[in-house]
Formats: structure tokens, sequence, C-alpha cells
């Protein structure tokens, strides 16, 4: 065995699932829920008791979390739910190429190139309107089931 260090590069996914489990009785309003495939927030959630045997039912309302459709979902309150891992990251906006991605400067000094602007048209024009009057902006990138987004703008000075 030799005395060298190893170094790996960590990715807190190592492998992990795209989501978790919980049941669906404890999943409130404001929280996150998969509902046909597809990552939401939970906008409504109503629940009705049933018969003398029967399981009370979870109803869900959530809108999705990338294109803003929204979903409906009805699950047995003691049945399980998948819960999507939902993260964000903040990244400095360096560019903005004609074919509409961006490129954007990470925490560690590299730069991220494979996000497309976002289909919003009010956050779209802000983003644009402020990369074009020299502003120092930073974008919110929202990640959930190996989707990523932007979603939302920060404004730290001019340049």
């Amino acid at each position: 065995m030799s005395d060298e260090e190893h170094h790996f590069e960590s990715k807190a996914d190592a492998g992990a699932s795209k989501t978790y489990p919980q049941q669906a009785g404890t999943i409130r309003k404001n929280g996150y829920i998969v509902i046909k495939a597809r990552p939401c927030k939970v906008v409504e959630v109503s629940t009705s008791k049933t018969g003398k045997h029967g399981h009370a039912k979870c109803h869900f309302v959530g809108i999705d979390i990338f294109n803003g459709k929204k979903l409906e979902d009805i699950v047995p309150s003691s049945h399980n739910c998948d819960v999507p891992h939902v993260t964000r990251t903040d990244y400095q906006l360096i560019d903005i190429s004609e074919d509409g991605f961006v490129s954007l400067l990470t925490e560690n000094g590299n730069t991220k190139d494979d996000l497309k602007l976002p289909t919003d048209d009010n956050l779209l024009s802000q983003i644009k309107d402020g990369f074009a009057d020299g502003k120092d902006l930073v974008v919110t990138v929202m990640c959930s089931m190996g989707e990523e987004q932007i979603c939302a703008l920060k404004d730290i000075g001019p340049k």
C-alpha cells in the first residue's frame, strides 16, 4: 500500500434517486410531489374520508415547476408518494449566445454552458435587458429530476 492520498471529486448525487418516498397524508401545500412523472409544487391538498373500511384519500393539485402546467392526482393517504429532490443554485451570468444558451460562472470558477434562456417572457426580457445594460446579474437555477431551468434573477450592481 502506498502512502499517497487519493482525491475524488465528490458529487452530492452519487447515483442517488431523483425522488424519495413520503406518505401522502404528510405532504402539505407549498411542498413538492411527482405527478405523472413531473416534479410539481403542491398548490392545493384536500383529504376525503371514505366509507367504513376504505382509505382516506388525498387530492393533490400541483403546478409543474418547469413548464407551469396544472396536474392533479388522488392517492390514498396511507400510501407513499414520490417527492422530487429540488435544489436551487445561484450562478453569475457571463454571456448570452445568439442561439439562446447562457454562459454561467459556478462557485469554483468553472463555466456552465448547457442551460438555455428561460421560456417565461417576463424573466427572459429582464435577463436580456439587464445584460444589455451591463449589469452584474445572478441567476437562480432550479434543478430536479435531471432537468435544470433558470427560475429567478438578482441584480448585484453594475459591472
